[in-house]
């Protein structure tokens, strides 16, 4: 369906499509009160700002409801049935888990929603069964404040994403990387970081708080690490590398367990922090 082909739906029919993309009421009745679109980046605009500066905690616990269990897919067909196709090919990955992956995910998924009250939200899509259970037993370790921060923006992440299924969207920011990207070189095998799990964090009150959280591709890269077309304040960032479970996963003796890279930003456009490992030594520069 065209954009030009949604905006002559009837007021019903483009609640019921918006829900699917994101279940928070008042996101969808927001998108509805403007409707019709002007233009793709009008309503990348607007699902954007209602997200960020209008929707609040209520809001983002409303729209993850609307989303099964990570590994639950049998519930995509029952109470999740009007999105079951879109949540079961973004969970593609657990088709292919080991049974022990799969009870680890579900232990792991009722600790995280003992601990945060809401089920573990994270946009799936191209990642393994293996990836997200490294990922949801990292943000375990989160705060309240800020686990809801990262969840908040894999729920936007996924609405993106399902906003491009729904329509025929062809502007280049519905697939633009993050304004925060990284590149880990390991230096000593001469080949990408792969499977490094790196936090981005800001500073307040002397304090490190997550924003975000991944794990390095193939080519030791992570493109979503912030949704398209957020962007963080000018201020005091640093990216934090385990690297320490990366020299065990490939079998080398590392010296550092952790490496943390702190930068400062001075407007909203691109930063890349690549970082060049070995075992015994690291460095970084300002990319491009």
């Amino acid at each position: 369906m065209t954009l030009e082909n949604f905006n002559q739906l009837d007021a019903k029919q483009v609640q019921e499509a918006l829900t699917n993309c994101c279940g928070a009421e008042k996101w969808v009745s927001h998108l509805a009160s403007v409707f019709p679109f002007k233009s793709e980046r009008h309503l990348f605009d607007q699902a954007r700002i209602c997200w960020y500066e209008q929707c609040h905690e209520a809001n983002y616990l409303e729209a993850f409801t609307h989303h099964p269990k990570i590994g639950d897919l049998k519930s995509l067909e029952k109470k999740f049935a009007s999105t079951k196709q879109w949540a079961g090919k973004e969970q593609s990955g657990i088709s292919t888990a080991s049974q022990d992956t799969l009870e680890q995910l579900a232990k792991a998924n009722t600790d995280y929603e003992e601990k945060f009250g809401y089920i573990f939200i994270v946009c799936a899509t191209g990642k393994s069964a293996e990836e997200m259970l490294r990922l949801v037993q990292n943000r375990l370790n989160n705060s309240k404040e800020e686990e809801l921060h990262i969840a908040k923006a894999e729920q936007f992440k996924i609405t993106i994403l399902r906003l491009k299924k729904l329509l025929e969207l062809h502007e280049p920011y519905w697939n633009a990387s993050s304004q925060i990207t990284t590149h880990v070189l390991d230096t000593a095998l001469g080949k990408p970081g792969e499977g490094i799990t790196i936090t981005l964090r800001s500073k307040k009150d002397m304090t490190w708080q997550t924003l975000a959280l991944g794990i390095t591709n193939a080519d030791g890269r992570i493109a979503d690490l912030l949704p398209p077309g957020v962007t963080l304040a000018p201020g005091h960032y640093e990216m934090h590398f385990q690297t320490g479970d990366y020299y065990r996963q490939t079998g080398q003796e590392g010296f550092y367990p952790e490496v943390g890279i702190q930068f400062e930003t001075f407007d909203r456009t691109h930063y890349h922090v690549p970082l060049l490992l070995n075992p015994f030594g690291y460095s970084t520069y300002r990319g491009s």
